[in-house]
């Protein structure tokens, strides 16, 4: 297990199943957000992954490394997907390029090095912790997980438990007080509504995780 190698075929088949995803959970993840937020979680989430799916060929066919598959990616969503969510998913995907540079195949070692860069990136741009009530506080605990990785053992067992701290931290949002975004000016009444983008950050990820799963 420890020598799997994701290629840059993995993450274009994951971009495609995000896509899918996104368009599937639209309405709930623009609920999410309607209950707190604009209300157009989805919606721009859908505009910007359906852009990505259009690119994806192009990117597939070329001689692209991973590193310029992400920043394509990140810089589609930057220009693409309205609200916070385009800037902190576009900071993701292109953060994640940084060690990524002329490789075509990465180990998952380095995919756990890669979340990392990205969620760094979130934070730099939206400048939230742990109990703000925002994305972060699904991408930390799965950071956590990842972070605990070492050679040898099972990644896909790991991203299994990352997936799930993701999603607990997804549900630790519903009675937290936001700290960051509109739903800031809400104080205590958006205590009870799950943040739109820490559900949409494990559901990402876990399309990562399926992905894998058909790799071995």
């Amino acid at each position: 297990m420890s020598a799997l190698m994701l290629n840059k075929s993995y993450f274009i088949e994951t971009f495609k199943k995000i896509a899918d995803m996104v368009e599937k959970n639209r309405d709930h993840l623009s609920k999410l957000d309607s209950d707190i937020g604009d209300g157009d979680h989805g919606i721009n989430l859908t505009i910007g992954f359906r852009e990505v799916e259009k690119q994806l060929p192009l990117l597939s066919d070329s001689t692209a490394d991973i590193a310029e598959l992400m920043k394509k990616v990140g810089m589609i969503l930057l220009s693409k997907v309205g609200g916070a969510s385009g800037p902190l998913y576009g900071s993701f995907f292109m953060k994640m390029a940084n060690h990524t540079t002329g490789k075509q195949a990465v180990t998952f070692k380095e995919f756990c090095q890669m979340y990392q860069d990205g969620v760094e990136a979130v934070q730099m741009r939206g400048k939230a912790e742990l109990n703000d009530k925002t994305m972060i506080d699904a991408l930390i605990p799965g950071l956590k997980v990842l972070n605990n990785y070492k050679e040898g053992d099972d990644p896909i067992k790991t991203l299994e438990i990352c997936v799930d701290e993701m999603k607990k931290g997804s549900d630790l949002t519903i009675p937290l007080v936001a700290k960051k975004g509109r739903s800031m000016r809400l104080g205590e009444r958006a205590i009870g509504h799950r943040d739109a983008g820490s559900e949409s950050a494990w559901m990402i990820m876990n399309e990562f995780l399926q992905q894998l799963k058909l790799e071995k």
